[in-house]
This record gives structure tokens, sequence and C-alpha cells, in this order.
């Protein structure tokens, strides 16, 4: 049965929001509907909030989660910005099992990448594009001519005294450390320059929720290479997860 409607779920470090998606349009259907994430970012009482998101829509089809970390065959490999018990766990029946749907899980920045180069800005972008989303990490997504790349972890690049650079330029360290939009800036200009330097890309796409606030930063950064706001900001998630239903790797 081909579904028009898919239940898209972006699973973040601090929020895990849902929305109902047009797969053939890109098109979210209504608002979205977010939750906290447990304080303990623990598999069942993440897989619980996710089956609450479900429940509010009333929703009984397929389900696209894009999940923050790297997956492999519906398993999770990495901790990312979770707990660790999340490693080794099978994502994909765990949320099955709570939800009662069949579900689709990919990583989340592919997932964002995904809805960008379907539906936003990345549509007409040839060669090798990749798109960063800033939030409690920095997630990532590449697109060579088209076709994903998955699990690129850009965001997992030692950097100084810290295990990753993400410690250091994402929206959580922004607020955490309390910077002005200026000194981030110059941390997250750091950060795409070191993307710049190892992948070489044609493009950088800009999202994650702090991509709303683009005017506030955009004019610091200094990179050899185009780099531009995702078109669906903050909402690209919700919608690349449930494309994914439909169209694996859009």
């Amino acid at each position: 049965m081909a579904y028009m409607e898919v239940l898209g779920i972006d699973i973040g470090g601090s929020g895990i929001k849902g929305a109902l998606v047009n797969v053939k349009t890109g098109q979210m259907l209504t608002e979205r509907y977010r939750i906290p994430t447990p304080a303990s970012r623990k598999p069942e009482e993440m897989a619980a909030v996710v089956a609450e998101i479900t429940k509010f829509f009333n929703y009984t089809g397929p389900i696209g989660i894009g999940f923050p970390s790297v997956i492999k065959k519906g398993i999770c490999t990495t901790k990312g910005n979770l707990h660790k018990s999340w490693v080794g766990i099978h994502v994909t029946s765990l949320f099955e099992r709570h939800t009662g749907c069949k579900v689709t899980v990919n990583n989340d920045a592919d997932a964002a990448a995904s809805a960008e180069m379907a539906f936003g800005c990345g549509k007409d972008l040839k060669g090798f594009v990749i798109m960063v989303t800033i939030g409690t990490g920095l997630g990532s997504g590449a697109f060579l001519n088209g076709e994903l790349i998955p699990n690129f972890e850009l965001g997992q690049i030692p950097y100084k005294k810290h295990s990753k650079i993400e410690l250091w330029a994402s929206a959580a360290a922004k607020e955490k450390e309390v910077l002005s939009f200026k000194k981030w800036a110059k941390r997250f200009n750091t950060f795409l320059a070191y993307v710049n330097l190892i992948c070489a890309p044609d493009h950088i796409i800009v999202g994650g929720g702090t991509s709303k606030d683009w005017d506030k930063f955009s004019k610091y950064l200094e990179v050899d290479c185009p780099v531009m706001p995702a078109e669906f900001l903050n909402q690209a998630g919700i919608i690349g997860a449930a494309v994914s239903v439909t169209h694996p790797h859009a």
C-alpha cells in the first residue's frame, strides 16, 4: 500500500518532534508536536516518547524516524549525544515494539539532508553537497550527485582538548557557555573550515534549530565554499524522516 501521508519523527538531544508529512510534495500537513527528550536519554524512555507522539496523531501507518547516531541495518553503532546503552540496540525493532507500527530509521542529519535535496534548497545542486545540522551536536549529511553517502559524522572530529569538535561548536555549547552569535559563529566557522579542508564540498547547507537565526551569524562565516541556509530550517529532519519511508535515501 502506497502512503501519501507519513508520520515523520525527528529525535534530538533536547527534543523529540513529529508531524504528518505529504511525502509526494515534502509539505508538513500538521503543526509539529514536540516532547522534551527524557533526561536519561535511555532507549526505553525515549521509545515511550516516540509512542506518545504516534498516539497524539492517532496514527497507525509507517513511521520515518531521524535518529542522532550512526545507524547500520537498523542498529545503533555509536552513542552520539545519547546514553551509552543505545550502542548495539536494534533501534528499528525497539520503536516498532513501542508504537505497533512499521518503522524506518535513518541518521537524523541524513534525513534532514534528504529533505533538502529532494524538495528544498539542494534539489538543483550538483556535485558534492554537505548539510550540517546545528543542535545538541553537529550532524552532517553528504550527497554526491544526488546520492546519499550515509553516516557522515563530521561533528566527531577531535579538536584541541575536546574529544569531538561538536562539544565546542554546537548550539548546546553556545547555550552552555552563554556565547554571543559572533563568538559562537567563529567556532562554527572553524568547524566549517575543517569540513571544507577534509571534504572539499561544492556546497554546504546549514540546517538544524540554529539555522532559523541565519541572519544573526551568517555574516561571520568565511569559508571558501558556497554556504546557504536550509529551506526547511528545523523542519527538515521531520520531513526527511517521513520521505525516507517511501524513498529510502531520497
